[in-house]
């Protein structure tokens, strides 16, 4: 388990200074959840497990009732008090007073004195990622109460799946006798989450019933999460210093509160359409309701539902062609009248949304405020031509930051090749994403001819017609097999010596290059060959292996990637080492989110590794081979050692013993790999992990370029 010198949560001990052995409560208010995070965290690095389970399920519970207060009384302040003006409206600060006094009262009654619940914007931050779930699964399991302790442990890394320790922490529970890892729950997934997902299985599978339930679920849950978001902006905002608001006059400080309570709203567009625990939001999230269920009801044979959620779909986008003759059909098809209206609640959500951009366009064309419009249904034409230009201008300034940041924080923190022969060929930044590299060098001429040698034996040169596609023979060779094979006489020694050890020669490159968080282990290795089956390969638009990524489900219509099972998820890094380049097509290829955009593509030829990390950041295919024989040895990396490669211990335990007693005569391809190898330093230097910079700029690899 993590040790809690592990944790960064010290300063907060320094943050709240004395930190009491119980807190003082007042019968009919509700505690700072801060001071009870606080009194958690003292009891855990005091070793009271139970004190500081205590404090921290109390914590939770005071964190979550304080928002849900808020939400009630800004709710209650706004039927009273509702803003219907505009900036220019002398009655604006009248109505700004009447609801100061109003949302006062309200939480006084129920949280006491303002200052009771002032918290920095760190704690806040610490809830948001889910921080105190991480102290609470370890006092948990100090406390015995396994079931309990893996419960916050996936609470945490579902909004933290980066987080190396808590990868371990989660692979030692799963090790543990008698905990139930089928009941592993998130405690915090918003419900809206839970049922979209469920909706959008159903439909994929066709169970159009159960899809048009569990997705009306998440709309009325979704627009419940939309409403408590938007109620928060009004709360406390972020405090200026004193020096910087004696400067500014006080319509000024007025009209920028404001400003920044209708960016606030905006966001939270952006907020419900994002999963915890993935940087991107769903696009068009709100919409992609409607745009299944109108498909879900017509299957069912519900006209008039149908008829309702595809007009409800085209208030977003009224101009979609393919949307207005889909209507006509329903209508035709079902008998529809024209008396169907789309639903109220989402056409007021969408002009309270309309009139918010209108005040917020207008403060950009007058005042000096930036703004990023989170939704794409927005009409160009409510855009003042003023506005788009800067927009566009803002847009472009910040991608351009972005790529300038990529690259010089890629640059300080990459590794150094920990022996010499190979050399970086391109990075991240030439390759238009984020951990990301090609070497050349890895293996010399000789090398790849040793291990080439395995895939022309009859273990390795026999094929089966490929999975992805009909074009193709596909054939495979494990490590483990490989040895077997050898000792049987049927593979020479030195080719599967080299194919074991160019997998830790990989494994040390990747590891020091990327500076990882954490040591690397091999998952799994196979020797891979796809060769081009004779006459079948005229106008071929297939791939040799579909757009993927190797840790997560892709899903370009969301522009997501999930990363749940069935998907790989322990997996960190992957890698290609390339063996030959005598065929055609087989090029490795990176594309964007929308499995679509290449992004960058990487010609195969001896030596050459690419080498990336296995997220969504990431995804990559295999263009056809349309001629000749393409093989290399695929690798992916773990950070788990509960999914190291289990075959490689046995396989060099084998092949040492098979050395040993038959050893080879004179200088060896095997030799002048392991003299390469032994100059091998290891780097531990950690690397967080960095958000991948896409871009549209294509990048091919030739041998000619190399």
């Amino acid at each position: 388990m993590a040790s809690p010198a592990d944790w960064r949560f010290f300063p907060l001990l320094l943050l709240f200074g004395y930190v009491p052995c119980c807190i003082p409560a007042e019968k009919s208010w509700l505690q700072p959840f801060d001071l009870l995070y606080s009194a958690g965290i003292h009891a855990f690095f005091q070793g009271s497990w139970s004190q500081s389970r205590d404090y921290l399920q109390q914590a939770l519970h005071s964190y979550s009732l304080l928002k849900k207060v808020k939400v009630s009384c800004q709710a209650q302040c706004q039927r009273e008090t509702p803003f219907h003006v505009s900036l220019k409206d002398l009655g604006f600060m009248d109505v700004v007073l009447q609801r100061s006094e109003c949302l006062e009262h309200c939480e006084r009654l129920q949280l006491g004195p303002p200052t009771r619940h002032k918290v920095s914007s760190l704690v806040h931050k610490e809830f948001q990622r889910r921080e105190p779930y991480n102290f609470l699964q370890a006092a948990y399991f100090k406390l015995g109460q396994m079931d309990a302790a893996l419960t916050a442990a996936h609470t945490f890394f579902v909004a933290n799946p980066q987080h190396a320790q808590i990868r371990e922490d989660l692979g030692k529970y799963r090790n543990i006798q008698g905990v139930r890892w089928d009941n592993a729950r998130d405690l915090e997934t918003p419900p809206h989450w839970e049922a979209f997902e469920e909706g959008v299985s159903h439909y994929n599978v066709q169970n159009y019933t159960q899809a048009i339930l569990r997705l009306e679920t998440s709309l009325k849950e979704a627009f419940m999460s939309l409403d408590e978001c938007r109620a928060l902006c009004e709360g406390t905002q972020e405090e200026k210093s004193h020096a910087e608001e004696i400067q500014r006059q006080v319509y000024e400080i007025i009209a920028d509160w404001y400003v920044e309570v209708l960016k606030c709203r905006q966001a939270c567009a952006i907020e419900i359409a994002r999963k915890p625990g993935q940087k991107l939001p769903v696009h068009d999230f709100i919409p992609t309701h409607f745009h299944l269920l109108h498909s879900a009801y017509a299957e069912v044979s519900d006209g008039a539902a149908a008829v309702e959620t595809l007009l409800t779909y085209l208030l977003f986008y009224p101009r979609d062609d393919s949307a207005q003759e889909k209507l006509q059909q329903y209508r035709q098809r079902f008998r529809e009248e024209e008396g169907a209206r789309a639903r109220e609640n989402v056409n007021a959500y969408i002009q309270q949304s309309l009139g918010e951009k209108r005040l917020i366009f207008y403060a950009m064309e007058n005042l000096d405020i930036s703004f990023e419009d989170p939704d794409a249904w927005t009409p160009e034409e409510n855009i003042p031509e003023v506005v788009k230009n800067r927009l566009r201008a803002e847009k472009q300034k910040r991608m351009e930051a972005e790529q300038e940041a990529e690259r010089t924080a890629e640059e300080a923190q990459r590794g150094p090749l920990p022996f010499e022969g190979p050399r970086v060929t391109l990075d991240s930044h030439q390759l238009n994403g984020s951990q990301r590299v090609v070497l050349d060098g890895v293996l010399t001429w000789s090398e790849c001819q040793e291990i080439l040698r395995l895939a022309r034996t009859p273990a390795g040169s026999g094929g089966r017609r490929s999975p992805h596609t009909p074009h193709e023979l596909y054939s495979s060779l494990s490590m483990l097999k490989a040895v077997q094979l050898t000792g049987e006489r049927a593979l020479a020694t030195p080719g599967v010596r080299l194919f074991l050890d160019a997998g830790e020669r990989s494994r040390r490159i990747v590891e020091s290059y990327f500076r990882t968080d954490a040591p690397l282990h091999v998952s799994f290795t196979q020797l891979v060959c796809r060769t081009a089956l004779e006459g079948k390969q005229e106008g071929r638009v297939d791939l040799s292996h579909p757009v993927h990524a190797d840790n997560c489900i892709l899903d370009p219509e969301g522009r997501e990637c999930w990363k749940e099972p069935p998907a790989y998820i322990h997996r960190d890094y992957s890698a290609v080492l390339f063996l030959n380049d005598n065929f055609e097509g087989g090029d490795l290829f990176f594309t964007d989110l929308d499995a679509i955009t290449v992004t960058a593509e990487v010609r195969p030829t001896c030596g050459r590794l690419a080498a990336f990390s296995s997220g969504g950041e990431n995804p990559h295919g295999i263009h056809a081979v349309t001629s000749g024989r393409r093989c290399a040895i695929a690798l992916w990396f773990t950070h788990s050692s509960e999914h190291a490669e289990k075959e490689r211990k046995e396989a060099e335990q084998l092949l040492t013993q098979m050395e040993v007693t038959s050893p080879q005569d004179g200088e060896t391809v095997e030799g002048s790999m392991t003299r390469r190898s032994s100059t091998l330093s290891e780097s531990k230097n950690p690397l967080g992990k960095k958000q991948r910079v896409s871009s549209m700029e294509h990048v091919r690899l030739t041998r000619e370029e190399l």
